[in-house]
């Protein structure tokens, strides 16, 4: 079982130190590697098990990559389900005005899972061009591993639970294929995915966006936890909102008591 968790990050800026970080998680996350060209000479196959060139998509429109693996049982799923949402949104075609590539970074998805994954995603859609701009792509460890790197996309196998552990995210390219724009989490604001794709489409570069990662991470049924360094960030992150919420009490009670004396003086 995979649930959804706060930044590990995060809890590293509180204090919590990372070697209590446990250490399937350690390094996993996103790095913002704006402006970066990504390899276009890399092959993948795509849903239909034929072979292709990345570069291949990459013409004069802008693109959106999504890292996820086609068997995952939580995290990449509500991914995909984010973006959909998101271009269901907004005036912009798929197909017509950008392309969208999604690749899983599990070497051993096949085509036939990708183009199944594809199937019911254009269905969701549904709208005219998605069949020929929505892309579900499957490849070999070293192209998987130069894709990532250069995309700042970094996670890890359990060989315990057999499943990754990863962050959660999408990317915004421009026709060159450089790194135009990061979105974080599960969400894009229709507004800003929108503005993202049109900035890119001038091949501007867009600024550094904020970091709120969700992580995809095994749950231990054995002991119905997941893991002292989870707990501890749960704690700190509900702290910290308690006292944030009690100093803005505490600052409005100020404000109100020397409101009233101001008022008491000039009477």
């Amino acid at each position: 079982m995979v649930a959804v968790l706060p930044a590990i990050s995060a809890a590293q800026q509180m204090g919590i130190p990372a070697t209590s970080v446990p250490i399937i998680m350690q390094g996993v996350g996103i790095d913002q590697n704006l402006n970066a060209q990504i390899p276009l000479e890399l092959t993948f196959k795509d849903e239909t098990g034929q072979a292709v060139r990345l570069g291949q998509y990459f013409r004069d429109k802008p693109v959106v990559l999504a890292l996820v693996y086609y068997e995952c049982p939580g995290l990449c799923d509500l991914v995909l389900n984010g973006l959909s949402h998101a271009m269901e949104q907004i005036s912009l075609n798929v197909g017509s005005d950008y392309e969208v590539v999604t690749v899983s970074f599990n070497p051993h998805d096949t085509w036939q899972l990708a183009g199944a994954k594809k199937a019911n995603y254009i269905e969701k859609y549904q709208r005219t061009g998605a069949q020929k701009g929505w892309h579900f792509l499957t490849g070999q460890q070293d192209a998987i591993t130069k894709l990532a790197n250069t995309v700042g996309f970094h996670y890890n196998w359990d060989p315990i639970s057999k499943q990754y552990a990863h962050a959660s995210g999408i990317m915004v390219l421009t026709p060159e294929g450089k790194i135009a724009r990061y979105f974080y989490g599960i969400q894009y604001k229709p507004r800003d995915f929108r503005l993202g794709l049109v900035e890119a489409s001038a091949n501007k570069i867009g600024t550094p966006a904020d970091q709120v990662l969700l992580f995809c991470y095994h749950y231990d049924p054995t002991t119905g936890k997941y893991g002292m360094a989870i707990t501890q960030v749960t704690r700190v992150l509900g702290t910290a909102t308690v006292l944030a919420l009690g100093g803005f009490v505490f600052i409005m009670l100020r404000r109100d008591r020397h409101s009233h004396m101001d008022v008491g003086r000039s009477a």
